[in-house]
């Protein structure tokens, strides 16, 4: 076999290979993604499959979105998939049997403005404005030991606030405090 035989025969095979329509078996599936919020402020609950089968569900997206809204003011912004997924994997993490307690979703411009002038503890460029962060809770668990679980994930932000008991997680950089 000479060398364009051999090429021709490598492009083939790799082709082949790429176009051969895909199997789906039960092996094969990817797990699915899901999570179980409960807004304290608005007596709101979702329990949902968001991801299924590699693809994020735009109807359950949408449901979240609602959830973790802006209750003062009711505005409805997307919620980044990267603070979902921590979501997801840290329930995993900690054997979540319940739901996540949520303190605070999105945060409207104006929200979070007046949250910032009465407390020194809101940045006044959250990433809750951004529909990156969320501040939560879990019935029965310390905020040390879910801030310790959500910094093992190493996925972004985690802010452990003990006194007013709830973690922040965020999909922003790598930090805590």
């Amino acid at each position: 076999m000479n060398r364009r035989q051999f090429v021709t025969l490598g492009i083939a095979a790799a082709t082949s290979v790429i176009t051969a329509p895909a199997i789906a078996t039960p092996t094969s599936r990817l797990p699915e993604r899901r999570v179980r919020l409960y807004n304290l402020h608005t007596g709101e609950s979702i329990d949902t499959l968001y991801w299924t089968d590699g693809l994020y569900d735009r109807r359950a997206l949408a449901g979240i979105n609602r959830v973790l809204r802006d209750h003062r003011t009711d505005e409805i912004h997307p919620i980044d998939t990267q603070v979902i997924d921590l979501l997801h994997h840290l329930g995993k993490k900690i054997g979540l049997q319940s739901q996540f307690q949520i303190v605070s979703g999105y945060r409207s411009p104006k929200t979070n403005a007046m949250l910032a002038r009465l407390s020194d503890g809101v940045a006044t460029r959250s990433l809750h404005v951004e529909g990156m962060a969320v501040d939560i809770r879990v019935a029965g668990l310390s905020p040390s030991t879910l801030g310790r679980a959500a910094k093992s994930l190493k996925g972004g932000g985690v802010g452990v606030y003990q006194r007013s008991n709830f973690v922040h997680v965020d999909s922003g950089r790598v930090r805590y405090w």
